[in-house]
């Protein structure tokens, strides 16, 4: 370990070395939580869980953004995916007492592989 005569040192270089004491502080509790979770996650797994399971930790599952249903008639790039609150542009097209399928996105039809 390096001998630091502190009482030689300047306020600048002190405040320097306090920085770089909390960063090498910090990196070192990193390292030995990461290899502490890792120890556990092998450990749960071997008897066929997994480290969310035992310590009760929610996953939270995302879902995936909505594609367009309805696109306005004069501007294509407002779109509505038909979920939430209804956009005032489609809610006047249905008080005009006209049909809501007139707005719908037209979805091509994707064949699979081997399909003739």
């Amino acid at each position: 370990m390096a001998d630091f005569n502190l009482e030689a040192m300047s306020l600048k270089e002190l405040q320097q070395l306090q920085k770089d004491l909390a960063k090498a502080i910090s990196s070192y509790e990193d390292r030995h939580k990461a290899e502490a979770r890792t120890k556990l996650e092998a450990i749960a797994k071997e008897m066929g869980y997994s480290l969310a399971d035992l310590i009760g930790v929610e996953v939270k599952t995302t879902r995936a953004p909505a594609g367009a249903k309805y696109r306005h008639p004069e501007n294509a790039a407002l779109t509505w995916s038909g979920r939430g609150r209804k956009p005032q542009w489609f809610a006047d097209h249905i008080d005009a007492g006209r049909d809501p399928s007139e707005l719908a996105v037209l979805v091509r039809s994707q064949k699979m592989p081997g399909q003739s």
